[in-house]
Formats: C-alpha cells, sequence, structure tokens
C-alpha cells in the first residue's frame, strides 16, 4: 500500500507541474493516466461508479468530482483540485491537492492555506485511541473559526484493497464520538472545503459538486496510516502548488 501510495503522490506532483493558464483539464487528466500506467499501476478513479476520467478536476466553485474536459481551460487567477489515486499490487493510495493557476487573489490564497491547513488539524488528531469524532471536529473547528464552511454530506473514508472501505471520515463532528482509531487502520483524511455555504448543488451531468453560492472550495487530502504512536501519512510527497 506504501507503494500505492508513493505513485499517487507523484502522480499529484506531476500534475501540479501541469497547471498553467491555457492548459485543458482532459491534457492534465490524460497526463496523469499515462504517468500512473507508467509506475505500473492503474487509475483509481478510472470507470470507478462510471467516473469517466482518470482523476476528479475540480475549478474553482467546484467542489469535488468534477469531470475532465477539453472545453475547461485554465485561466489566470483559477483554483483546480485534483484528486487522484493509484491501484498497484491489490492496493490504493488516494490523495488531492488544490493548485493555484499562476497568480490567485489574496482570498484565493487564503482559502487555500486554511483548507490545507485543516488537513494537518485533522492529521493530528489520527492515533490511536480517538476515535473519528476527533478527526472531523478538528476539521471543523478550524476551518469554521476561520470563516469558511463544511458541507456535510460528503466525507473522507477508509481506503486499501478497495478505494472506499468503512469508517466514513467526516469533515463534521464532536471529539470522543465515532469509531475508536486502532494501528493498522488507513484512512484518506479530505477536508472539502466552501467559502460563503456549507450548501452544494450537483451539476447536469450528475457527477460535478458546486458550491451553492458559486463561489470557491478547495479540497486537500491524504491517505494516513494509523500507528501506536504518531500517523504516518502516506502520500507524503512535496507536490508544490
Amino acid at each position: 500500500m506504501l507503494k500505492a501510495c508513493e505513485i499517487s503522490a507523484l502522480a499529484l506532483k506531476h500534475a501540479g507541474s501541469l497547471v498553467r493558464p491555457g492548459v485543458s483539464t482532459w491534457e492534465i487528466d490524460k497526463s496523469l493516466g499515462n504517468f500512473i500506467k507508467s509506475m505500473g499501476a492503474k487509475p483509481s478513479f478510472k470507470g470507478l461508479y462510471g467516473f469517466p476520467g482518470n482523476a476528479c478536476i475540480s475549478v474553482n466553485e467546484e467542489l469535488i468530482h468534477g469531470i475532465p474536459s477539453k472545453k475547461r481551460i485554465l485561466r489566470e487567477g483559477d483554483i483546480v483540485s485534483v484528486d487522484v489515486g493509484a491501484f498497484k499490487d491489490g492496493y490504493h493510495g488516494d490523495n488531492t491537492a488544490t493548485f493555484a493557476v499562476g497568480e490567485i487573489s489574496g482570498k484565493a490564497r487564503r482559502l487555500l492555506e486554511v483548507t490545507e491547513q485543516s488537513l494537518y488539524e485533522g492529521i493530528k488528531r489520527a492515533v490511536s485511541g480517538n476515535r473519528v469524532g476527533d478527526i472531523s471536529g478538528a476539521i471543523q473547528g478550524y476551518c469554521e473559526s476561520r470563516g469558511y464552511f463544511v458541507p456535510e454530506e460528503y466525507f473522507g473514508h477508509g481506503v486499501g484493497r478497495d478505494l472506499h472501505e468503512e469508517p466514513n471520515v467526516p469533515n463534521v463532528g464532536k471529539p470522543g464520538r465515532g469509531p475508536r482509531l486502532t494501528p493498522g487502520m488507513t484512512l484518506a483524511i479530505e477536508p472539502m472545503i466552501n467559502s460563503t455555504t456549507a450548501r452544494t448543488r450537483t451539476l447536469s451531468d450528475n457527477w460535478t459538486v458546486v458550491e451553492a453560492n458559486g463561489n470557491l472550495s478547495a479540497h486537500f487530502e491524504h491517505t494516513v496510516l494509523i500507528t501506536s504512536g504518531e500517523p504516518l501519512v502516506m502520500t507524503m510527497v512535496e507536490h508544490g502548488g
């Protein structure tokens, strides 16, 4: 599973290197698919529940599940989330980052900074003996105290032989609640944060989820191993962005 996570992390880093004005999300997706296959793995998302892309690529107000498209051209000032996983030797890795397209506004930069830091606030609580709610409460508290909004209907999850396994890892919750964390558990922790409302809606493609007010959203994710000591971030490769 460490190998699958390494490939996933390298694929995310590769995606970040492609993000620039004038590039389509389809071009990024195609290159990602080729990259993952060159590493002897398969894209985890391709065909999953019928999803057509190698990765979910979501721009600006798109929170998650953006379908790569030749028509979606990145422009200066956009932010773009790339959610990508790799399947290798029977196991999955899963990670996400939201990248800046050229120079972005201070408002967008702050959203990215808070969302990414909330991921690490959650990871700090991913220790044996804690509960899932300790992760959830840390993410929710960090983001809401800084004026952001956390959709309740989308959450992280266990990951391993299947991309989506138990337990669910919500981004909203109360410390001390939920399943107990024990060594050997592998979790995809992934705050998905909106800038002006917790409400979302799904577009007519039946995949793309957007912030209901049409304002910016961000998404960061790592696959994390619960150990007898500090959590191990299995997808920790510097991704830039």
